[in-house]
């Protein structure tokens, strides 16, 4: 790619223009909403994008949420604000009208927000500066806390915010880690604006960033982009398993009437779900996990979990006339050979 006249490009610009051109993530002449805290992701991003913009022929916005959780919100939402005045970029800002408790409220109010931001202001695209590094740490979390393949693949490129709306959120910095950005900015001159709360150790995340990313480190100088990398395999794997698995899921409950409701009295019923043991002891134990797990989420009143896949899974080859103990809200398993009957608890 020949150099450009402008004297502030620098390698990451043309690792962004390549990974837009082969992953067809922000098509040419589109109107992008850009999320922006004022940290140095969102702010390299935005950088990123304004001075590709002649090329991509991009129509620009900036959008800041302040979820009023610290004592300089107000004062963040000023600088980013600021940024968009001196880049000549349109800007949004919306204030929580009250405090989340949790980083999964405050983070699906987050997406709300910006969503009707996109939406009345014509938007097609929404996109954040998460990087590869959010990716190693996301990975991290989720092996933490037990999570199969699908919750180690990690962010993905891109996905649908609305249902029944064409308005997609993207993340374009994925093959790009934290320090790049950092680097980025401060060549750049670009002041970022510090979260204190991203150094307090009382949560989680911060404590993979700050403790165990560098720690593994020590053993492996490029951990956190080998985690990256590791998400992004798991991603194209769960794609074709899950498409293995709708097609598993159909041949196994393919019966006259897919779901059964049995009359247990005038006024109650149960919900039964017919497995053929015959077809899904012929696949492969990871399918026959994920149809488990698919008919368990249809049943149960928590997200099942690997025991109850297990316990249900272990019927394929019992004796007939198996049965498993109650699961969470009351389902139980039995066998009736040819079928595992999957009955849900009486209802009104």
């Amino acid at each position: 790619m020949a150099q450009p006249l402008n004297q502030n490009w620098q390698p990451i610009h043309d690792q962004l223009h390549r990974t837009l051109r082969q992953r067809h993530l922000l098509p040419h002449n589109q109107r992008i909403l850009i999320a922006v805290s004022g940290g140095q992701d969102s702010l390299c991003l935005t950088k990123l994008l304004l001075d590709l913009q002649s090329k991509w022929g991009w129509h620009l916005g900036i959008a800041h949420c302040d979820h009023k959780w610290r004592y300089d919100s107000e004062a963040n939402a000023n600088y980013v604000a600021k940024i968009a005045a001196n880049w000549q970029i349109p800007f949004f800002l919306t204030t929580a009208d009250k405090l989340y408790k949790s980083e999964a409220e405050a983070r699906k109010w987050r997406y709300q927000a910006l969503s009707k931001i996109a939406l009345e202001h014509d938007y097609q695209y929404i996109v954040t500066g998460h990087t590869a590094s959010d990716r190693a740490e996301t990975l991290l979390y989720n092996l933490i806390r037990g999570s199969g393949a699908d919750g180690l693949q990690a962010l993905s490129w891109q996905r649908s915010l609305l249902e029944g709306s064409s308005l997609l959120l993207v993340r374009p910095l994925l093959e790009i880690t934290r320090s790049q950005t950092g680097n980025f900015c401060q060549e750049q001159k670009i002041k970022i604006w510090e979260d204190s709360t991203n150094q307090d150790l009382r949560y989680t995340r911060n404590r993979i960033r700050l403790e165990l990313l560098p720690l593994l480190s020590e053993f492996n100088p490029q951990a956190e982009m080998a985690l990256a990398q590791t998400a992004e395999i798991l991603r194209a794997e769960v794609d074709y398993l899950e498409n293995q698995t709708e097609s598993l899921l159909e041949k196994a409950t393919n019966v006259d009437n897919f779901t059964f409701y049995h009359l247990e009295s005038s006024a109650k019923i149960k919900k039964i779900k017919y497995i053929n043991r015959l077809v899904l002891s012929e696949a492969p134990l990871a399918l026959q996990r994920r149809v488990m797990r698919r008919l368990l989420q249809e049943f149960l009143f928590v997200h099942p979990n690997f025991n109850h896949v297990e316990k249900l899974t272990a019927l394929l080859n019992a004796p007939n006339r198996s049965q498993t103990d109650p699961f969470p809200g009351g389902a139980i398993a039995k066998v009736e050979h040819p079928w595992i009957l999957l009955v849900g608890k009486n209802q009104e």
